[in-house]
């Protein structure tokens, strides 16, 4: 007998038998075993229902589980989890290679060949308690068996494992229609019935979906698997079946060279030899072709083509334009093939029809009620706030978590509440090991366990109250649903109940409603705990959690925030009344809806003098308008002297090092699109880096370096630049104190020389005046307030002299540094003094209450502790 290595045996084996003997060696793991048997092989061999061993032993009249039970190995306890072929196997597989070459006239090995090598040569292989068994069958009825099936042509043939390819591959889409599983498809007649006519075309009758990801190219083809389920398409159409074609079943296990386009050929030769009229639906069709294709896409393209080209196969393709630019353009001959369906995302008027289409059905499922101003505010909200994502895709996620949150928040915990049960289990941990300390005596803090022991009670307290208030919501807001279902059922009914005297009449009905709905809504008065409905302010909390951004700038009281701007703004900037004056007009503005929609939020240029507080505008800003100060993206534009350092704003071009990394700018922007944008010392860039925001500033984006549209409307732009210094410090010498008009108008010819005016133009000016010394002085006494307020969260009370003010307000006035100069001296001359006498007090375990600063006759600062 010639030896053939093992594994060219199983790379002769054929692809269902392949999965027999992979199905054979679980099955000697599962036992334990260290061998895989021939038994194991039978054994799976048998399992297939419409194989040739079944109709061999049906022929024969032999009872499979007979069969079955005596191929039955005996267990072992093998510790291995990689057991070997046994000999005997190894043999048989060997011989079968020669009855399918010699006797089937076949170059690979098939259950045929198997059954006929084991028949000619059962004492070879076979066990006595089953060779009896096998005697009685027929090999030359057997062997008529496989050369009758062989015959057959490939549209004919049944596949080997005796299952089809089209139910184990494809999804019935018009199926699914009939029984109601596909969601309605609105707003899209247009482009279904541009489908319609291509499908009804004589060739290339083959339309592609080509659109962003998420604007709906599977939901129309789900529309026109409805109007076929109903019968509202043209006559070419009716009793057609539209498949869906999996794609993940498809490329699952087919690892073996040309097996993927044995699938796919089986599939075109069963939509082609179907009775009924079948078009196939490949969605992300770039996944089929090319390089998209698992194993040999372009064998997978060359299959298609013909049958598209001569009409034999209606297919209905879906991509986005990228994935078509980079596959189907890219092979004429196939793109030629295909008509595209353009299909753009839906404005936000269509995107609340198609979700008000889709209400009852995520009702339905969630158990809860949809109000219809939270399907206007899903949509609005989504299309502001999500970029970077299509409608309605965005809108229908947005509006599902919404219904999610309902649902779950009339069954578990509110957050609230579990968090202040953590917060006791936690407090009760730490005042059990603080006494567990005491009894064992170690010295501790009892100030703070004192202090400890108060909050505990306290927090309990709360517990208790607010569990009661969630447990008194909870209930009406179930009685509220309970009344509503029962009132739209005597609504429904064929003769309502009218009479007020009963309880179950619709007038009786309505009262106890609107008496429930009272009760709940003064129960929320305090508090809501619980949400028994979707509202708009359940959908901003959801795009705020996304987002970040803070929910009453998405709420209606975002517009109250506004007017209070300006009044915000100066109690945390001082001495600049006009810069403040102007990023409040414009914010108000903004707020109104009066800008350009496709601009950014702002577009600033702030002027002056170092250490006059245009950082620190930036800061409150993004603490006033976005939530915090970590909604800010500083780009210091020193760093971008160079022209080729533009690359680093954007993102580096393909083929460049850092190609895919992203832009400091752009990705900045890309993560947290509602944001403030500061670009630092923006004189000192490049002015062909500056290139790069004319159309930020216009048009409201840019595209990164890998083609990607970066959205900048949400954004606050503002730059700072020292520009003018001399020329402001000039003009407001000895106290004067010029209009901002005018010192505008002074400054912006030195502005203009450094800037383009194309690029001056598109940014609003924002001089600031120099800090003067009353100024300086209210300055100092708000950082002298918040470093007392750290120190009493150290139980310290903190205090100091006038003196201390004037020496800090006059060595300011010194430096060309400004405010700034207000930290650095506070960080070296007080507060080193301060800590050192802390750090004293902590290692002699004494207790400071107070600390007095104040200066000596040679103007050193003094610290005093009692």
């Amino acid at each position: 007998m010639i030896n053939v290595d093992l594994q060219q045996l199983i790379q002769a084996l054929d692809a269902d038998t392949r999965r027999d003997l992979e199905g054979s060696a679980e099955r000697c793991v599962a036992r334990g075993a260290s061998q895989v048997l021939v038994e194991d092989l039978l054994l799976q061999l048998l399992e297939r229902p419409q194989g040739l061993l079944a109709r061999a032993l049906q022929d024969a009249a032999i009872d499979a589980g007979h069969l079955s039970a005596a191929l039955q190995p005996r267990s072992e306890n093998s510790a291995s989890r990689n057991p070997v072929f046994a000999p005997e196997l190894v043999q048989w597989l060997q011989d079968a290679l020669l009855v399918a070459s010699l006797e089937l006239g076949q170059t690979q090995i098939d259950q045929a060949a198997l059954i006929l090598a084991l028949l000619r040569n059962p004492l070879r292989y076979a066990g006595s308690g089953y060779q009896t068994l096998l005697a009685q069958l027929d090999i030359e009825r057997l062997k008529g068996f496989a050369l009758s099936q062989q015959a057959q042509p490939a549209s004919d043939r049944a596949p080997a494992s005796g299952e089809a390819l089209l139910p184990r591959f494809t999804h019935n889409l018009t199926e699914q229609a009939r029984a109601g599983k596909l969601d309605p498809v609105l707003c899209r007649d247009d482009a279904i019935r541009q489908m319609i006519d291509i499908l009804a075309r004589r060739r290339k009758n083959n339309p592609i979906v080509v659109g962003e990801a998420g604007v709906g190219k599977t939901a129309i083809v789900e529309g026109l698997a409805s109007r076929i389920a109903v019968g509202e398409v043209p006559p070419v159409l009716l009793g057609v079946e539209l498949l869906s074609l999996d794609m993940g079943l498809l490329q699952a296990g087919a690892s073996v060279k040309g097996e993927f386009e044995r699938r796919l050929k089986g599939v075109i030769d069963e939509v082609k030899a179907s009775p009924k009229p079948i078009i196939l639906f490949i969605d992300e069709a770039h996944t089929l072709i090319g390089a998209g294709g698992n194993a040999g896409g372009s064998d997978a393209a060359n299959l298609l083509k013909p049958a598209l080209a001569r009409g034999e196969l209606r297919t209905i393709a879906a991509t986005t334009w990228g994935e078509y630019k980079k596959y189907f353009e890219k092979d004429p001959a196939l793109a030629r093939r295909f008509q595209p369906v353009q299909l753009h995302e839906p404005t936000v008027t269509e995107a609340v029809t198609i979700l008000r289409g889709l209400a009852h059905v995520y009702e339905k499922s969630h158990g809860i009620y949809l109000r219809d101003d939270a399907v206007v505010a899903a949509a609005q909200l989504s299309a502001r706030y999500l970029a970077g994502r299509q409608l309605p895709d965005k809108a229908v996620d947005v509006l599902d978590t919404a219904c999610a949150r309902v649902r779950i928040s009339l069954a578990a915990a509110p957050q609230k509440l579990e968090q202040l049960r953590g917060e006791l289990a936690e407090g009760g941990r730490q005042r059990q090991a603080m006494r567990r300390d005491a009894e064992a005596g170690l010295l501790i803090d009892y100030a703070q366990l004192l202090t400890l022991e108060a909050r505990l009670i306290e927090a309990e307290s709360e517990q208790l109250a607010l569990e009661a208030r969630w447990v008194e919501q909870r209930t009406l807001a179930e009685r509220l649903l309970a009344l509503r279902q029962q009132l739209a059922q005597a609504r429904e009914a064929s003769e309502p109940n009218l009479d007020p005297d009963n309880e179950q009449s619709v007038p009786s009905l309505e009262a106890q409603l609107n008496l429930t709905h009272a009760a709940l809504s003064e129960a929320h008065g305090l508090e809501r705990l619980v949400s028994f409905e979707v509202c708009p302010r359940l959908v901003a909390e959801v795009i705020s959690a996304w987002t970040g951004v803070p929910v009453s700038q998405l709420a209606r009281e975002h517009s109250a925030k506004v007017s209070s701007f300006g009044a915000d703004l100066s109690a945390r900037i001082r001495g600049q009344d006009q810069a403040i004056h102007a990023l409040d007009r414009s914010m108000r503005a903004t707020a109104a809806g009066l800008n350009k929609p496709d601009a950014p939020v702002g577009v600033f240029l702030l002027v002056g003098p170092s250490g006059v507080g245009k950082t620190e505008t930036a800061l409150v800003l993004a603490d006033l308008l976005y939530g915090g100060e970590r909604f800010i993206t500083t780009i210091n534009m020193s760093e971008f002297q160079e022209k080729h350092t533009v690359s680093r704003l954007i993102g580096a071009p393909p083929g460049y090092v850092g190609y895919g990394e992203g832009g400091m700018l752009t990705e900045a922007v890309r993560q947290k699109p509602y944001s403030v944008v500061l670009l630092d010392e923006v004189e000192k860039a490049d002015p062909d880096v500056l290139n790069l925001f004319y159309q930020i500033f216009d048009k409201g984006v840019a595209n990164d370096g890998e083609g990607r549209e970066i959205d900048f409307r949400n954004t606050l732009i503002l730059m700072t630049s020292n520009l003018a210094s001399d020329r402001i410090n000039a003009l407001c010498a000895n106290g004067a104190r010029p209009s901002a008009e005018d010192l505008e108008q002074s400054i912006r010819p030195v502005l203009s020389n450094h800037f383009k005016p194309a690029l001056l133009a598109r940014m609003r000016v924002v001089p600031y005046y120099p800090v003067s010394g009353p100024v300086l002085r209210e300055l100092i006494e708000i950082k002298l307030q918040r470093l007392g307020e750290r120190l009493q969260r150290r139980q310290l009370s903190f205090s100091h002299c006038q003196r201390l003010v004037d020496h800090l307000a006059e060595r300011c006035t010194q430096s060309d540094s400004g405010a700034r100069l207000i930290d650095y001296l506070l960080d070296t001359h007080v507060l080193p003094l301060i800590a050192d006498r802390l750090l004293d007090a902590m290692a002699n375990a004494q207790t400071l209450k107070s600390v007095h600063v104040t200066l000596d006759p040679q103007a050193h600062v003094l610290c005093e502790f009692a």
